[in-house]
């Protein structure tokens, strides 16, 4: 009896996310549709220190598109039981502005802490991005691009299922360049986490994307994750 309650709130979720989505106006230039399917794990090495590995796939032009895949590795550190910090390393193969495949590499420095209020979990993270690319269209190209990124999340802790819907939103903004807006990209998500006791967890979300540079387009985003910890 609880399975099957358990499976018809996802799918209900499942239901509203999309209905959300597809109710969503289009209110930019671009308009545009992706899939992005992830899967991610995490290792404690010490009590202080957690060994995480994760990987996407990218959709985009109405899913029909790889726009990149990517493998990302990092440390987090344990501060405290509400403060973390990590760095990381992605290695990515992205689409170009010819239609070709090529290698990015980002570097990450996190910041992240959250607390409890009740049933909701409030959480944030301050994150460092420094990109090189190895395609190099324009002269600036030539030089990493630091980005700062300020994310905020609140979780509702279903306390009868393991089915918790949560809210976010992040914001990117361009660092050490001369720029016309302080954000320059943003992301509003909405979805639902289910967790099963063995620790694996099923993430379903929708992903409003709105870039400001160097021109204003949206995509809209039905995000797929899973998650298990070793």
């Amino acid at each position: 009896m609880i399975n099957m309650t358990m499976t018809t709130m996802i799918k209900r979720g499942c239901v509203i996310i999309l209905l959300f989505m597809a109710a969503l106006p289009g209110l930019a230039q671009d308009k545009d549709f992706g899939v992005w399917y992830g899967v991610s794990t995490s290792k404690g090495i010490t009590d202080k220190f957690d060994l995480e590995l994760s990987g996407m796939l990218r959709t985009f032009k109405n899913a029909s598109q790889v726009d990149q895949g990517f493998f990302e590795a990092g440390l987090k550190y344990k501060i405290n039981k509400n403060l973390s910090a990590a760095f990381s390393y992605r290695i990515i193969d992205a689409v170009e502005d010819n239609d070709k495949y090529y290698a990015q590499h980002k570097f990450f420095l996190d910041l992240s802490g959250d607390v409890k209020l009740s049933a909701f979990q409030l959480s944030g993270r301050f994150r460092f991005q420094t990109r090189i690319k190895t395609y190099l269209e324009y002269y600036t190209d030539k030089f990493p691009d630091y980005t700062g990124r300020l994310k905020g999340k609140v979780t509702y802790r279903t306390p009868s299922f393991p089915v918790n819907p949560y809210i976010s939103y992040e914001a990117f903004c361009p660092m050490f360049i001369t720029s016309d807006r302080v954000i320059g990209k943003q992301r509003f998500s909405l979805g639902i986490q289910y967790k099963t006791p063995k620790k694996h967890t099923i993430d379903i979300g929708y992903i409003r994307q709105r870039d400001f540079l160097p021109h204003i387009s949206d995509i809209n985003i039905l995000s797929l994750g899973y998650d298990f910890k070793l």
